[in-house]
């Protein structure tokens, strides 16, 4: 959750995610039972999850360890310097290149390893920022341990087989609202990638969502200070611009699309209680699937009410965008068709009807969908529990935490592998991205 998922939902994707019109896919002829015309055999997947799940086996222990750990040492966005160096060390052990500070973030990394000649370039996302107050209430350690263990897996099938192909984990920090995947685009990090994939836990097996696109807002509201008791009638209350705001965007939720969410806090309120407030801080989010809607409709709905507010109390306003949008995932149907047939493969059957959940929070991996082919999938680590809660929290490092850990490591492996054995499967994923992206 990634910045973001919440809900326990199992229903079909609503539409609004344009990459959403099924789980089934189109790839290139091989010998090995895979169809041009059809979607990827479901016993050659089963064959590649058994051998992920073979090869994770042996990192086991170090990757419980690595999720136990940042687990119980949570870092805020931009600041993971612990989980970045345990994630590089445990890389740098298993032979990757890595590169670290990776667009000016001290913490974001890129981990490089190279197979043969040709090949495709495959990335996983390895998140590992915490929750303010919540620790790790949106399992970061699990995605990261998982990314981990996907890394590994892979590395050493392709290894073992003979692929050919560069095999890159960029660990990525700050998801939850920094934004960290816009600043590996921006520094040329996926410039190069085919396809990259991640996993995040849920209380749910998903192979995709409605993950909605987000905007962070910063209203900044102008008054004039006076004595509260004094001389309250020189005073621009600041503060009542702040409250005003808020109720205005109460009342503009009745009008809102259905998808669509605006949270908002007071950051700054005043600094004393006998000072009328001279300036006050309003930190927002709005989401919507509809990046059109986004940033048109619901974006200019809230410039109105932030400069409504600030004409009622006679102060004056600013609206920033502080941190990178978020984009909508767009859900690539070839990963995904493979992603279903793995989690069946590994003991968590998804129905294709029903493998789309509903509409969730937001992730950064969803700028990234819109650079690659990528996939988004999600796993059960605590049934039913909703993300950003201390009972998530709590399971992120219990047992149904440490099997997300394992099976999501194995089904990212089982992905990559995939690709890296056969090409044509790449290529495919791009045509349905290349679609989807119309």
């Amino acid at each position: 959750m990634s910045e973001e998922e919440n809900g326990t939902d199992h229903g079909k994707d609503n539409g609004t995610d344009k990459g959403n019109e099924g789980v089934s896919g189109s790839g290139g002829t091989d010998q090995g039972g895979h169809s041009g015309s059809g979607p990827v055999d479901e016993q050659w997947i089963a064959s590649l999850a058994a051998a992920a799940r073979a090869r994770v086996e042996p990192h086991s222990a170090g990757l419980l360890k690595l999720s136990h750990d940042i687990h119980a040492r949570p870092e805020l966005r931009f600041a993971e310097h612990t989980a970045a160096d345990l994630l590089t060390a445990a890389l740098q052990r298993e032979g990757f290149a890595v590169e670290t500070g990776v667009g000016g973030m001290p913490t974001a990394f890129r981990a490089t390893r190279v197979f043969g000649d040709g090949g495709p370039a495959l990335a996983v996302f390895c998140e590992y920022d915490a929750l303010p107050g919540l620790g790790h209430g949106c399992g970061h350690n699990i995605i990261a341990a998982a990314g981990l263990g996907a890394a590994l897996a892979t590395a050493d099938l392709m290894a073992e087989r003979g692929l050919a192909g560069r095999l890159v984990v960029l660990g990525s920090p700050g998801e939850e609202g920094g934004g960290g995947k816009v600043g590996l685009i921006e520094a040329g990090a996926l410039d190069t990638i085919d396809a990259a994939v991640m996993t995040h836990p849920a209380g749910f097996d998903a192979v995709s969502r409605t993950n909605l696109g987000r905007l962070s807002l910063e209203a900044v509201f102008h008054g004039r200070a006076s004595h509260a008791a004094a001389a309250p009638e020189l005073g621009r209350n600041a503060l009542d611009a702040a409250t005003l705001l808020l109720v205005a965007i109460g009342l503009l939720r009745q009008q809102l699309s259905t998808d669509a969410r605006v949270h908002a806090k007071v950051a700054d309120g005043g600094q004393s209680i006998n000072i009328i407030p001279e300036r006050t801080r309003v930190e927002l989010f709005a989401r919507s699937a509809d990046h059109g809607y986004l940033r048109g409709r619901l974006y200019e709905a809230l410039r109105d009410c932030v400069q409504g507010a600030a004409l009622a109390t006679g102060t004056t306003a600013e609206l920033t965008e502080p941190a990178p949008a978020y984009d909508p995932v767009l859900a690539n149907p070839v990963l995904a068709d493979m992603a279903a047939k793995t989690f069946t493969a590994l003991g968590r059957p998804i129905d294709p009807a029903t493998g789309w959940a509903g509409p969730a929070g937001s992730t950064d991996m969803g700028n990234v969908s819109r650079i690659v082919p990528a996939l988004h999938p999600y796993i059960c680590a605590a049934p039913g529990a909703a993300l950003h809660t201390r009972e998530f929290a709590q399971a992120a490092a219990e047992g149904g935490g440490d099997f997300a850990v394992l099976d999501g490591a194995a089904l990212l492996a089982t992905l990559l592998t995939a690709l890296f054995t056969r090409p044509e499967l790449v290529a495919a994923a791009r045509g349905a991205f290349e679609q989807a992206a119309r």
